[in-house]
């Protein structure tokens, strides 16, 4: 009887079968073969090269490649039937290409590993999304920015430790967030710079003895350059640990947005108004609407940060060159890329229709005597040293806090009473728009300077079109 091992493509040296459960527990083709574009995309740059070195005749590599595309079309058509046994898309595709084209689907595989062949079919998957991932954070930016635009005036309290601090306004607000996400811009595009580089050629570990051109099949591909070492292209994942990393940086800004959304939601703040086409009801009581999609947001980025906390893991003891370890490589980085990006593209849709709530934002601010360091700057301009300026403050903020009235609701005696210094023009930076006004530079939160810097922003966004 034959062997069954003869049915694996690299079956030549086993003298038994695969076990059923091993055959099952090594096998990555139930989730790997979302790189079957990328992969057949490698293979046919890898014939071309392949036939412009002599390796393989013209008329070969036409055949691989026609062989290829039809591949690709039965995957797309969903035709396409995966077997466990063949373990992974790679083998998958080319015992299909054989079956189709015949011994000459034999040759495709000249020159390469499946070491290096999965090495850059990550790369280009990875490559893919991240261009993707920025482009869904400067359509979020492109929103931030609307609200921005629209409440650049409408004054709410500032916060340090959850209590009151000082006045801003919401649209300074908006673009805290704004300057967060071109930061996560920056860095998916600098790791992509990294991820950029082709694995393709390094076959195994150390080369292959065919005359390969590795320049050629990078520019067919899209990449700057190929790895410049054959042990550490096969071998190492921190691209990809780069992303999830960069990931992951991007999930806690949301999770900490997502945050103020569900504070800025309840009863208690009732800062803003979430649409309903973002929001739940309660099984029991009738009367709720839970803020899920933020709150969603924020359980979500506990696993992205947790898929970076596994492949640094999965790295850290592995010698070179590849191990069966990085098979474990794929889930988490797929994982992550489809939270971030499910997460981006929720919070694309709610934040333009965010609706604040102007009057209850006013009446916070004028709350807790966010304008108290105005005071105290008053003073340090009348000559008064700023540590007892801070104590005259302090004692004009119990007083009123006595007698339950905001600073700019004292009268010129009272406040005058803790420091003969203060003027009539006092009440001009104790009120909340003269505080926001008072703040006009660069960074300030003043209105001026909050429609510089939506300005500025929507000339950078131009740019990246």
């Amino acid at each position: 009887m034959a062997n069954d091992q003869e049915n694996k493509l690299w079956g030549g040296r086993f003298t038994e079968s695969t076990d059923a459960f091993v055959e099952a527990f090594t096998a990555s083709v139930q989730f790997d073969h979302r790189l079957a574009t990328h992969d057949i995309t490698g293979s046919i740059a890898h014939s071309r090269m392949l036939a412009k070195v002599g390796v393989l005749t013209s008329e070969e590599s036409d055949t691989i490649i026609n062989g290829l595309g039809d591949i690709l079309a039965d995957i797309e058509m969903g035709q396409f039937e995966w077997s466990i046994a063949l373990e992974d898309v790679h083998m998958n595709i080319e015992a299909k290409l054989t079956e189709k084209i015949g011994s000459v689907g034999k040759k495709l595989h000249t020159g390469r590993s499946r070491n290096d062949q999965v090495a850059t079919d990550i790369r280009l998957y990875l490559r893919e999304e991240i261009d993707t991932i920025c482009q869904q954070i400067t359509e979020l930016s492109k929103g931030l920015l609307q609200q921005a635009k629209q409440e650049n005036d409408t004054i709410m309290p500032g916060f340090t430790h959850l209590q009151t601090a000082q006045p801003v306004t919401f649209g300074h607000h908006m673009m805290a967030w704004f300057e967060m996400l071109q930061r996560d811009y920056d860095r998916f595009q600098d790791c992509r710079k990294r991820v950029n580089q082709m694995p393709l050629g390094a076959a195994a570990l150390a080369g292959t003895t065919f005359p390969i051109d590795r320049a050629y099949s990078a520019d067919l591909l899209g990449f700057d350059q190929p790895c410049l070492n054959s042990l550490d292209a096969v071998s190492d994942r921190d691209f990809a640990i780069e992303f999830t990393s960069a990931a992951s940086i991007l999930m806690m800004h949301l999770s900490r947005f997502s945050e103020e959304l569900v504070l800025w939601a309840s009863a208690q703040f009732n800062f803003i108004d979430i649409p309903d086409r973002f929001c739940t009801g309660s099984s029991i009581m009738p009367q709720k609407k839970n803020p899920d999609v933020p709150e969603l947001v924020r359980g979500k980025s506990a696993r992205v940060i947790g898929s970076l906390n596994t492949l640094l893991i999965l790295m850290k003891s592995q010698p070179l060159a590849y191990n069966k370890d990085n098979q474990e490589d794929k889930e988490p980085l797929f994982d992550t890329v489809d939270t971030v990006q499910g997460c981006l593209r929720a919070y694309n849709g709610m934040v333009p229709a965010l609706k604040p709530n102007r009057d209850a934002l006013r009446k916070a601010a004028f709350q807790g005597y966010s304008t108290a360091t105005d005071l105290a700057d008053y003073l340090v301009k009348k000559g008064i040293p700023f540590r007892d300026a801070h104590e005259i403050v302090g004692k004009s903020v119990a007083y009123g806090i006595e007698q339950n009235k905001d600073l700019s609701e004292l009268s010129l005696p009272e406040i005058k009473h803790f420091c003969d210094v203060i003027e009539q023009d006092v009440f001009d930076v104790l009120t909340l728009q003269g505080s926001v006004s008072a703040r006009d530079h660069l960074g300030g939160t003043a209105p001026r300077q909050v429609l510089i810097a939506i300005e500025n922003a929507e000339k950078m966004l131009a740019k990246r079109l």
